[in-house]
């Protein structure tokens, strides 16, 4: 089946309950990093809702079915390298690099769509029904309910799921391999694992690191208890893990300049998609000096927020030097802890020239802080030569 006929069905008889369009083929600022649709029903009539997703905005419209044809079909093996488009029985992967584009067939995700303008958003592990990994740990009934005292976990794995799930078209075909550094009780690295291969239907090695021997033989028990295939845990960290052929790389919660670490070893390992959450960012409190800034960094609350906020963008624009799209976006806070700041980074072709004005952004705004970063030591190399 080629893309316009593919288009053709599924916006010509209304079945298409949703796409996502990434990995842009140009960097310009122009070309939107992402673009998503999803159906709607307005006063007018049925229509479908286009948002475009730019680096530091967003835009909306609407369009009908005509328009929203031509745009996919130009857009999708054009602008954009990879889409995933919904219907009820099938998800289709588009993987465009060279030559005619390539149209995969998956298991369906997104079943239905309401319609509704303002309907209710779509939970990937919705109340109500079981999920066997939320069960074994507890955050659910074995009828599906979700327990009361568990509710804010619930919400934190849905909304964790929903992050990932807009970036699964990024990853490459065949086997995933996925690491996640400090995996802990390994609530998110359960439901990444449940996402990859039972939604997406994806043959999967998912490897949990974690530094406590209790902890890792207590999920690997739940791990052959549940027979996850392709779920793994190890005692081990982040400096000796071995990354090979690594596809998606995870952080959650690595304290201060162990989130560094952790993102120095999956950009050199050339991992595709990169997530984390960082956590305790206190390095850069006592490098920061700014005339400008004296009124705030006198104070030590503010200085220590405002550090936080510093840390973490400058190591999003070094992961954009080194060739990822990145993201910022709020993530529901974890247990025990008021960071919700995920770094969702995709690796992507960049221009030199788009590169060399990252590049002077940057260098002005750390030595305007009069700051160097832990993760501009660890890829000195990798920012001065791409």
């Amino acid at each position: 089946m080629t893309v316009d006929e593919l288009v053709e069905r599924l916006v010509g008889d209304r079945s298409l309950t949703g796409a996502t369009l990434s990995r842009p083929r140009s960097a310009e600022s122009g070309t939107a990093r992402r673009v998503t649709v999803d159906p709607v029903t307005l006063r007018s009539g049925p229509q479908w809702h286009v948002r475009r997703h730019f680096d530091a905005r967003t835009t909306d419209e609407n369009l009908e079915g005509p328009a929203l044809a031509e745009l996919l079909r130009a857009a999708i093996g054009g602008t954009y390298r990879q889409a995933l488009l919904h219907e009820p029985d099938a998800d289709w992967q588009v993987l465009a690099s060279r030559g005619e584009p390539r149209v995969l067939r998956r298991p369906p995700t997104r079943p239905e769509a309401s319609g509704e303008h303002d309907r209710a958003k779509r939970r990937l592990l919705p109340e109500g029904e079981p999920v066997p990994f939320l069960v074994a740990l507890g955050v659910q009934t074995a009828d599906g309910k979700v327990r009361a005292p568990r509710r804010a976990k619930f919400r934190q794995v849905n909304r964790f799921v929903e992050l990932v799930d807009d970036i699964v078209a990024a990853l490459p075909e065949g086997p995933l391999r996925v690491v996640d550094f400090g995996s802990g009780r390994a609530y998110l690295t359960f439901a990444l694992h449940d996402l990859l291969s039972r939604v997406h239907g994806r043959e999967v090695d998912v490897l949990g690191l974690d530094l406590k021997p209790e902890v890792v033989a207590e999920c690997e028990a739940l791990a052959r208890r549940l027979d996850a295939a392709g779920l793994r845990f190890e005692l081990g960290d982040i400096a000796e893990a071995d990354l090979g052929g690594v596809d998606l790389v995870v952080s959650l919660h690595a304290c201060d300049t162990a989130t560094d670490a952790a993102l120095e070893r999956a950009v050199r390992a050339g991992a595709d998609v990169i997530l984390a959450v960082p956590c305790c960012q206190h390095e850069l409190s006592g490098q920061l000096s700014s005339e400008v800034l004296r009124p705030l960094l006198r104070h030590g609350t503010l200085k220590e927020r405002f550090a936080a906020e510093v840390t973490d963008a400058a190591r999003a624009r070094l992961l954009e030097i080194a060739g990822y799209d990145v993201q910022v976006v709020e993530f529901v806070p974890l247990e025990h802890t008021p960071k919700n700041v995920l770094l969702r980074a995709t690796r992507t072709q960049r221009p030199p020239r788009d590169r060399e004005r990252l590049s002077a952004e940057y260098r002005a705004f750390a030595d305007a802080l009069g700051i160097v970063p832990t993760l501009e030591r660890m890829l000195a190399d990798v920012v001065a030569t791409g």
